[in-house]
């Protein structure tokens, strides 16, 4: 690999490195922390409540994001096992991520006695945020690239700036920024999220599926110009069912990257993104006919401890607290002209 146009590494504090791979996931983690109290306010949730669910779950991310990418790159490890624990070298995955922030996220949520579904709804724009900015951190590290692509096309057709298209020279060849497309279209589901959740029709879950099913679409498309796909040895039903849903971002001049026939004809991150986005529409379906999703977006927002804590009252004051021990409804504040 040709020397990094940017290097990697930031400072030393003696001899220990900080690589800007590590800082730019950790703004990345700041900005979703930013999002999700700035909308956690108009429940009145305190902003204690999102930071410890930061503290607890940036660590399951982590640590689901590298179980998930090491599992399926088990060769590359198992005799170098001490390389599992070097993330600052690139090598997470997001829907690995993402399976730990949620089980993380069902414990902490559930010990704080709040909904599941109604606090999920919140932190998805914050999830897409961390996403947009994290993606960085594989530019600077060169890696999540796509594949050889002309000169031309990304100076003259996307009009990229030099510090980006230097970058993408590797190996003795220019490279698709897939890290810049995924980016971007975090950035539009970020916009899409913050107008679909002041919509009256909006029910709970439904912006967290909606979350899911936009970067699913995104990361479907995108995935497939990479050329370090985790991948699997599928039919060829499938692969070219897949392959045949691709297609039409050939109209727009993008090609496949190159995926090794001996690692696999079935990216791994395409098939998921397909489940996940058809789980999604389910899940609103059923929990929508059930009632399972009777509550909506802007309802109150209680916790069943604070509202089991805010129900007791003494004996010798029931008479004069009775009135002020019910439970208050914490009311969304209409921001939207901020927003």
């Amino acid at each position: 690999m040709f020397p990094l146009a940017i290097d990697p590494i930031v400072f030393s504090i003696g001899s220990l490195p900080v690589h800007w791979y590590g800082l730019i996931l950790g703004l990345g983690a700041l900005a979703g922390l930013y999002l999700a109290i700035r909308e956690g306010k108009r429940y009145g949730i305190p902003q204690e409540f999102f930071m410890d669910m930061l503290l607890l779950g940036v660590p399951s991310a982590i640590i689901g994001a590298r179980i998930y990418f090491v599992a399926f790159k088990w060769e590359d490890y198992k005799d170098n096992f001490m390389d599992v624990f070097k993330i600052w070298n690139g090598g997470i995955a997001i829907y690995g991520a993402l399976i730990g922030a949620i089980i993380c996220a069902i414990i902490y949520f559930r010990y704080k006695g709040y909904p599941f579904w109604r606090l999920v709804d919140i932190c998805a724009p914050g999830l897409l945020a961390g996403q947009m900015i994290g993606r960085w951190g594989n530019f600077v590290n060169q890696e999540a690239y796509g594949g050889v692509v002309e000169e031309s096309f990304l100076r003259d057709k996307f009009h990229l700036p030099d510090f980006i298209v230097n970058q993408m020279y590797i190996d003795g060849a220019f490279h698709h920024p897939t890290f810049l497309y995924e980016s971007l279209w975090s950035l539009l589901g970020i916009a899409l999220l913050m107008v679909l959740r002041r919509q009256k029709f909006v029910r709970a879950g439904e912006i967290f599926l909606s979350y899911f099913i936009w970067y699913s679409i995104g990361r479907f498309f995108i995935e497939a110009m990479r050329t370090d796909s985790l991948a699997f040895n599928g039919s060829s039903g499938l692969a070219s069912f897949m392959n045949g849903l691709w297609s039409p971002m050939t109209w727009f001049g993008f090609e496949q990257g190159y995926l090794d026939p001996a690692y696999g004809n079935v990216r791994s991150s395409q098939l998921l993104a397909l489940l996940i986005i058809l789980v999604a529409i389910v899940l609103i379906v059923i929990r929508r006919v059930t009632g399972r999703s009777s509550a909506h977006y802007s309802d109150p927002i209680v916790s069943t401890k604070q509202l089991a804590t805010d129900t007791i009252v003494p004996d010798q004051d029931v008479n004069t607290t009775q009135s002020s021990s019910q439970p208050q409804s914490r009311m969304p504040v209409d921001r939207d002209k901020k927003e």
